[in-house]
This record gives structure tokens, C-alpha cells and sequence, in this order.
């Protein structure tokens, strides 16, 4: 079938299979770049909020809990602001507030919390089991589909590291008695030191975020499939003008010099491969006409 096919169709056929191989790869290595910066974007959101929250749960254990601890056992209602994960919920909750944080997410998902709002869900307390079987494993990463949409997330282990802590999660005896009142004894309890007892979790909305890298995506294929398109016209053009046109020239005169036609010329004054080839072929008309001469001069 190629052998059928005119040099101008194959070399356009030819130059199809070459663009849509190359509009074929470019799609794939940009849309790699695209996916992976908005990762990157929305992983770096991700560790600014866990950073800022895991300030707050330092602030509030280092200065806020030593200042109102002695008041524990005084007060008619437990005083929350002494916990570190709930001044973190707070805060965050706060952040959620302003438009457009709506769904940002943050939760220290607990097995057996005091506080029943951080009870983990069945996904979460896979997270806490695999961070309790995989010490190793200081993070966790990946994509959730949520009401709210799908959402990047980053999970870490929360574990027990000050004897401190044990004093409202060791047994109901040694708890201050407002967090009994408040929180009752049912909860919260049993914990040991060093034991990875929740998953801190924060999730940022990336719908938004990938969609507007689709859409970049698509824009930016469609200005290459464009500029391929224009590219493959000039070069079609180009090659039609400055080789097949030519090449068709020759053909015609050798047809007429096939048929007796001596008169005829191959005219090309390029130096080019096929300025030496009209030129090879005026040399063979000429020797040619030599010959048949000598024929009929006979």
C-alpha cells in the first residue's frame, strides 16, 4: 500500500505518526509534572497546618496545662484548654471558620478517647492499627473521598511520651475529678506510655486544586496540538515547494524527452541534490542526442 502512495502523502503520513506520537508523549510527561506539582501543593498545605497545630499542642502543654493544672481538682467543670488535642481542634475549628477554609479538615483520631468528638471512624483506626504494627512508619499519605469531596490527607502517630499524660488517661482513680464530672469514667482510660494512642490527621480540599490542573492540562494540549498543527502545515508547504514541486518539473520533462523531445530542459540552478540531479539528466539528454545523431547521420 505505502509503495502505491505518492512521496507527498507518505512523507504526510510520515509526519502524522510523528505528531501524534509526540502530542502523545507530551500529554503523558505533563499531565506526570501537572499531578505531581499539585501533590506537592497540596502536601505543602497539608504540613503548614500540621506545623502550626502541633505549635499550638506544644504551647498549650509547656504553658497553658502547668498554669491551670492545680485547678483541676477545685473546679466544678473540667477546664479543656489544659489539653493539648483539644486546643489544637479549637484552633483549627476557628480556621474552618474563615471562607474558604470550610473543608479543611483536622482530627487526633482516638481508639478510646475522653472526648467522644475524636473518636476514630473505621478508616482512621486502621491508620492508628498500622502505626501501632509499623513502628517504623513516622507518616502516611494519600487521597479520602469524603462528603465533602476528596481530600489530600497526612496522618502521623500520636503517642504517650510524658508520665504526665497518665494522670487523665491511667486509671478513673487518679483522674482530677472534674474530668470524672464532666467526662465520666467510662473513657479514656487504660492508656500506657510510649503506646501510640491516636492518628493526627489533617485533610486539604483538592478537587479545586486538581481540576485547575486538569484544566491547565487541556489548555496547554490544545496550544501544542495547535502549534504541531502549524508546524506540520509550514514543513508540508516547505517540503511541497522546495523538493516535490521540483521533482514533478523533472518528471514532466522527462516525459518529454522520452517521447523525442529534445528541445526540452531540465532547468534548476540549485547546487542541491536535486540541482544535481537535473543536471545528470541534461548530461544523459545530451548524450543522448549524441548518440541518436550518430544513428541517423549513418
Amino acid at each position: 500500500m505505502l509503495n502505491n502512495l505518492k512521496i507527498g502523502s507518505k512523507f504526510n503520513l510520515l509526519l502524522m505518526v510523528v505528531f501524534i506520537f509526540s502530542i502523545c508523549l507530551s500529554g503523558t510527561i505533563l499531565s506526570s509534572v501537572l499531578q505531581q506539582r499539585a501533590k506537592n501543593e497540596v502536601s505543602s498545605q497539608a504540613l503548614i497546618l500540621i506545623q502550626t497545630l502541633n505549635s499550638v499542642r506544644s504551647y498549650t502543654q509547656d504553658r497553658i496545662t502547668p498554669l491551670l493544672s492545680s485547678q483541676l481538682e477545685t473546679a466544678t467543670a473540667f477546664i479543656p484548654e489544659t489539653i493539648p488535642s483539644f486546643s489544637a481542634t479549637e484552633v483549627f475549628e476557628n480556621f474552618r471558620r474563615t471562607e474558604g477554609n470550610e473543608n479543611f479538615l483536622y482530627k487526633e483520631a482516638t481508639l478510646n478517647p475522653t472526648n467522644l468528638r475524636d473518636k476514630a471512624d473505621d478508616f482512621e483506626t486502621q491508620l492508628v492499627e498500622r502505626f501501632r504494627r509499623e513502628s517504623q512508619t513516622k507518616e502516611i499519605v494519600g487521597l479520602r473521598s469524603l462528603p465533602e469531596g476528596e481530600v489530600f490527607y497526612i496522618a502521623r502517630p500520636l503517642a504517650i511520651t510524658k508520665q504526665s499524660c497518665l494522670r487523665c488517661h491511667s486509671t478513673p482513680e487518679l483522674a482530677p475529678k472534674s474530668q470524672l464530672t464532666t467526662y465520666g469514667t467510662q473513657n479514656g482510660f487504660g492508656w500506657k506510655l510510649n503506646e501510640i494512642v491516636a492518628a493526627q490527621i489533617i485533610s486539604v480540599p483538592s478537587k479545586k486544586i486538581f481540576t485547575h490542573v486538569q484544566s491547565s492540562w487541556s489548555l496547554i494540549m490544545g496550544l501544542l496540538i495547535a502549534i504541531f498543527a502549524i508546524v506540520l502545515f509550514i514543513i508540508n508547504f516547505l517540503i511541497k515547494k522546495t523538493v516535490i514541486q521540483r521533482i514533478k518539473n523533472i518528471e514532466k520533462i522527462a516525459q518529454k524527452v522520452s517521447t523525442g523531445d529534445m528541445s526540452a530542459d531540465f532547468d534548476e540552478n540549485s547546487k542541491d541534490e536535486i540541482g544535481g540531479l537535473a543536471a545528470a539528466f541534461n548530461r544523459m539528454k545530451s548524450s543522448l542526442k549524441i548518440a541518436m545523431d550518430m544513428l541517423n547521420s549513418q
